[in-house]
């Protein structure tokens, strides 16, 4: 069964963004590649037991078990070691990734105390966007008893697309809460 937003994605926002940008094939739109979730851990990727449990978070959150990412550098000031276990790292794609995005914008993101939007200003040179999250129990599937701390995570939504522009056209079209100019 294919996704809701993949639906709508390719049955209202495609031709939507084609007509909008005056796009001779409906391939040029902009699209999501992928999306990157990242949970850097610190000084407790050392615990195995809060490394298992963070585990188990993202994995409830995307349906995918997290890679564990590791330390390239020892760093003194820091108190890292070369090798040792930094955090984790998820990278959806396909119908996973569509699944997410929705969850995210509809249920997530909503969940937030004082939520007042997104900043317009976390898209790179590429049209790639990036914020971050200050805690994952926003997302349903964590329940916030058996969390033992609160975490932040990075998302990286990774999208093919000419520029700038045609990215932040694509998410608003997504029902991204982008702030407005004037609001603070």
């Amino acid at each position: 069964m294919t996704p809701r937003l993949k639906e709508m994605f390719n049955k209202e926002i495609q031709p939507a963004l084609k007509e909008k940008f005056g796009f001779k094939n409906i391939y040029m739109t902009p699209r999501i590649e992928k999306v990157v979730l990242n949970m850097g851990l610190g000084l407790d990727g050392v615990d195995s037991k809060i490394l298992k449990s963070c585990e188990e978070d993202m994995s409830k959150i995307t349906g995918q078990k997290p890679v564990v990412t590791k330390f390239k550098k020892s760093v003194a000031n820091f108190k890292t070691r070369k090798g040792s276990k930094a955090g984790l790292k998820i990278t959806l794609r396909k119908n996973k990734m569509y699944e997410f995005i929705d969850r995210l914008v509809n249920i997530a993101l909503p969940r937030i105390k004082d939520f007042r939007g997104l900043s317009p200003d976390g898209f790179d040179k590429f049209g790639n966007y990036t914020f971050g999250i200050k805690e994952h129990i926003i997302f349903p599937e964590v329940s916030f008893e058996r969390a033992d701390k609160v975490r932040g995570l990075d998302v990286v939504i990774v999208i093919k697309a000419l520029n700038k522009s045609h990215s932040f056209a694509l998410l608003e079209k997504m029902n991204f809460p982008f702030m407005k100019k004037g609001d603070n």
